[in-house]
């Protein structure tokens, strides 16, 4: 079957609707939180006796058509108290809920009916969802509540270790994760080196984790999609929480403009430990800060608007010689319109950028680069009937990319004002998304995303013989830099390359009980940025680069299937999967690559391939005084660079590494991670989270050599090593004091530790030379010991 036939079949069951002699009705509205108008994601409405239902979107607004006649819908959530209520469903009616916290309700609502579980018979999989309340129970270095840290005691998903930046799921590298914060692209998720991450729990309301299974709205990145949304704004009353820690202080403030019908939020954190350290005659600075807002406004019942931001900034200095400043700056305008209670849209108008900046005063020039881009989207969810919705939409991002622009700081300095080749791209994508109840036990989720990228001119490329910007040496074995024969000076509305992907998607959920279900999934992606980085822990020095004449678009294909059941009435569960992910050109490096202020990129790099495989299991305690997880993956990540045909010749290179597989430097055999929720009674509640990783690989000198009165090392094939094997212990308490109850202001103390037992777990390992001995040696670099803190937190 050809693909254009094959797509307008595809396109024609995406829309058929069945015809029913039965009368219907459709039941719509918004679900949000009683104390504060805060729409609700994933709430779920259920019917139990059609055995059928559906969940909000990112918006708080459901839709469902049933026949006519008379049921009990059972609303829950999470956190809140379910509501239960007979409709008479005689035509079509709009019905807005409002849930309220589990603790404000006097009495407890005992439900008798057998929900269905409508988790167990979806067919979306491999996708994780943390609340807010349990982010701020795990304990963490210092005290400070943290996403990142939190989804890493999650299967699948790992770091580089202690201070290390961003994340790694399923062996893929961490410019492969997609991350949203209100539909913006965060680019860097980390403050202070990777310490604490950019996002305030305060200010956030829903995250989610796409491993796999990953919906076609989604693109872009082929590992995983972080979606984190923030709250919206009360527009009941004015609220105000925060938190005062060991190093940094956090204040959230929101309230109504117009009561239940406008509300503002706004948001800051900053860290405040550099104040200290002159203290200890030390001059030098390293602090963060960062702001969140958020406005919201109820035209009419069929019209939203919403107004988004955020603003972070990371300081680091040395004697006022060296300073380092880079952080992430998005915005987002959002229309949310109702066309009917069946067809709902949302236009999104975004800008992010992300800004990296260096000051050097001892050398006398100052360093800036960064990444923008512009990005228009519009989505529309059709809710076509009780067993079929379907999602389309339109998605267009133009990207710019400044690698580097010196300029002298001051007039003696010497230096000349240079600015690296800056490059330009535009990415346009369409998308239909299915999901479609087939029977009682079966359900489908299918998909499909065209993507478009182009490449667009730029003031100077570089044209190589052969088009071969990178060389192979066949007597020294080894790969070098070529020279360019000419430079093209392409216009900007010229295009360099053009690249279209098809990436159908197709998840698939059968119910063997009430209570069990196997799922499946194929996933494919187009990833068109690439992040240059030769270290297992990127810095932000690192430096985004587009796909074009020489850098191809990494493409991946995943296949996963698995296992999940609940027990005791959903009070535990457990889910198991098994994975296995390609991914073709993926970037490599040759051998003593040069990645910064390099104008010519493409000669130090070349397309390799990658592979990961591997099971996760993840059992769960949803319910009881004792909550928790546990959490482990047994998997492998590999990738290769095989030796390319040499121009003229039936040779073959060597290729990286001989041509053969080598682990990735985010590989980890095995990952256990433990968390466990314990609350005494109202005053006392206590967690804790367990670690233990494989050591990340590495390389050590396998031998060494003189040359000319030098000892060399010798290091070998890459990543046959690793460093010790990883594991830790936090554990926290927080004291809630009894007299809070009576008082308008509430507090909180949040006692922890993080590494009881004071592992000093390996961030590297060096080989240097003994002065006194002269003999060679191994010397380990820990960045932590044993932490305790103290974090004061208060709500009004």
């Amino acid at each position: 079957m050809t693909k254009p036939l094959w797509l307008f079949l595809f396109l024609c069951s995406c829309f058929y609707t069945p015809v029913f002699a039965q009368e219907k009705y459709t039941l719509s509205g918004v679900i949000t939180e009683e104390s504060s108008n805060e729409t609700l994601i994933g709430v779920t409405i259920a019917f139990p006796s059609l055995g059928s239902g559906v969940t909000t979107n990112e918006y708080g607004f459901y839709s469902i058509t049933l026949p006519k006649g008379d049921y009990q819908a059972v609303v829950s959530y999470l956190g809140f108290r379910d509501i239960i209520q007979t409709i008479s469903l005689d035509r079509d009616k709009k019905i807005d809920f409002q849930l309220a916290e589990e603790a404000e309700q006097l009495q407890e609502v005992v439900v008798t009916e057998n929900v269905e579980k409508l988790d167990i018979r979806k067919p979306q999989m491999s996708v994780n969802t943390l609340s807010v309340g349990t982010i701020k129970k795990i304990p963490v270095i210092l005290g400070e509540a943290d996403v990142i840290k939190s989804i890493l005691l999650l299967p699948g998903v790992t770091n580089a270790g202690e201070g290390a930046s961003g994340f790694n799921v399923r062996g893929g590298s961490v410019d492969q994760n997609l991350i949203l914060l209100d539909e913006a692209i965060i680019f860097n998720s980390s403050h202070l080196f990777g310490f604490f991450s950019v996002f305030n729990p305060d200010a956030i309301k829903d995250i989610k984790l796409y491993k796999g299974g990953i919906p076609a709205r989604y693109g872009g990145r082929v590992s995983s999609v972080l979606d984190i949304f923030q709250k919206e704004g009360n527009s009941k009353e004015f609220k105000m929480n925060g938190g005062i820690g060991a190093v940094a202080s956090r204040l959230l403030l929101e309230g109504p403009i117009a009561k239940d019908k406008a509300a503002f939020l706004i948001g800051g954190r900053a860290s405040y430990a550099h104040l200290f350290l002159p203290l200890f005659d030390i001059d030098n600075t390293a602090y963060f800060y960062d702001l969140n807002t958020k406005i919201n406004y109820k035209i009419n019942d069929n019209n939203n608007i919403f107004l988004s931001g955020y603003f972070g900034r990371d300081v680091f200095g040395i004697n006022d010689s060296f300073v380092n400043t880079y952080g992430n700056a998005v915005g987002n305008f959002r229309w949310n319109h109702l066309f009917s209670d069946k067809l709902f849209s949302n236009l999104s108008l975004i800008y992010s950028d992300y800004y990296y900046g260096l000051k050097l005063d001892f050398v006398g020039f100052n360093w800036n680069s960064g990444i923008r881009n512009f990005n228009l989207k519009y989505d529309l969810k059709h809710y076509l009937n009780d067993k079929l919705q379907v999602n389309y939409g339109l998605n267009n991002i133009y990207y710019q990319f400044n690698p580097g622009k010196i300029e002298p700081s001051n007039e003696n300095s010497g230096i000349l004002e240079e600015q690296l080749i800056q490059k330009y791209a535009n990415e346009l994508a369409a998308y239909v998304d299915v999901e479609h109840r087939l029977t009682d036990n079966l359900s489908l989720g299918y998909g499909l995303r065209f993507s478009y990228f182009n490449r667009l001119g730029q003031d100077e490329i570089n044209v190589y013989a052969n088009d071969n910007p990178v060389n192979f040496d066949p007597l020294l074995f080894i790969y070098q830099e070529a020279d360019p024969i000419s430079v093209a000076t392409p216009g900007r509305n010229e295009s360099l390359a053009q690249f279209t992907n098809w990436e159908p998607r197709l998840s698939l959920s059968y119910t063997l009980s009430e209570d069990s279900s196997i799922k499946t999934s194929y996933t494919r992606l187009a990833q068109y940025l690439h992040l240059l980085s030769n270290t297992a822990s990127p810095t932000p020095l690192d430096v985004w680069t587009p796909s074009g004449p020489f850098v191809k678009p990494q493409l991946l294909d995943q296949y996963a299937l698995g296992y999940f059941k609940s027990f005791s009435n959903d009070d535990y569960s457990l889910e198991t999967e098994v994975f296995y992910k390609d991914v073709q050109n993926r970037i490599d490096y040759i051998d003593g690559a040069n990645l910064i202020a390099n104008n010519s990129i493409e000669q130090v790099i070349l397309n390799g391939e990658a592979r990961a495989y591997g099971l996760e299991l993840l059992f769960r305690k949803n319910e009881g005084k004792f909550q928790g997880w546990l959490a482990y993956t047994l998997s492998k990540s590999e990738q290769r660079t095989p030796g390319r045909t040499i121009n003229g010749t039936n040779t073959l290179e060597t290729g990286i590494n001989n041509g053969n597989w080598y682990n990735t430097p985010f590989d980890k055999t095995h990952d256990v991670s433990l968390f466990v929720s314990y609350d005494l009674n109202e005053k006392w509640s206590f967690n804790t989270n367990f670690v233990y990783q494989t050591g990340q690989p590495t390389n050590y000198p396998v031998g060494q050599f003189e040359f000319q009165g030098l000892t060399v090392p010798y290091y070998g094939l890459r990543n046959e090593e690793r460093l010790p094997a990883y594991n830790r212990l936090d554990v926290s308490a927080s004291l809630t004091p009894r007299k809070n109850k009576n008082r308008k202001m509430k507090g909180e103390w949040v006692f922890s530790i993080y590494n009881v037992y004071n592992r000093r777990n390996a961030a590297a390992i060096n080989f240097r030379r003994n002065d006194d001995t002269g003999a060679n040696e191994a010397v380990r670099t820990s960045i932590f010991g044993i932490v305790p803190a103290v974090t004061y937190n208060f709500k009004l």
